[in-house]
């Protein structure tokens, strides 16, 4: 798993607008705020992207970009993030390739045994890319504090 201190892996994933985002293109001018989560349509994960999405403003104005990742298709992200209108990017980690470099992929999930779907987790980026701030949790159910990514971001953007 990627611990505070390191620098971030790279990737290349697509939007919800059908478009790649490459991470080492977009870190440099602020914090960079990665946002993982389980599923589109599930309430507890429509939670943690709202709650960003309220945040945006704040996040903004300290100078930080946030995308929203999970394993669902650009295609479901596009759907989602209309419905939400969620004012940041969502991207396809189809490939689960930076759940799986971050640390962050759940080899079972529930009741279920889903298999192959991110874990709700938060890291922030400084603008070298290293990674300033991260929150994991094993337990699906619980959100990140929308409150508390902020409060990590402001710190970059002194």
């Amino acid at each position: 798993m990627v611990e505070v201190g390191e620098k971030a892996p790279d990737f290349t994933l697509l939007s919800d607008e059908g478009k790649p985002v490459t991470l080492s293109k977009e870190v440099g001018h602020g914090p960079v705020v990665l946002s993982f989560y389980v599923f589109d349509f599930s309430s507890v994960c429509q939670g943690q992207l709202c709650a960003m999405r309220d945040a945006m403003g704040d996040l903004q104005a300290a100078g930080a970009k946030v995308f929203g990742i999970s394993t669902d298709g650009h295609h479901s992200h596009r759907a989602f993030r209309q419905q939400n209108q969620i004012s940041y990017p969502l991207l396809s980690d189809w490939n689960k390739q930076a759940s799986r470099a971050y640390g962050v992929l759940y080899e079972r999930l529930g009741e279920f045994n889903l298999q192959g779907v991110s874990k709700r987790s938060v890291f922030v980026l400084d603008r070298h890319g290293v990674v300033r701030y991260k929150w994991v949790t094993e337990d699906s159910k619980i959100p990140p504090d929308a409150k508390r990514v902020l409060e990590e971001v402001k710190k970059l953007a002194a």
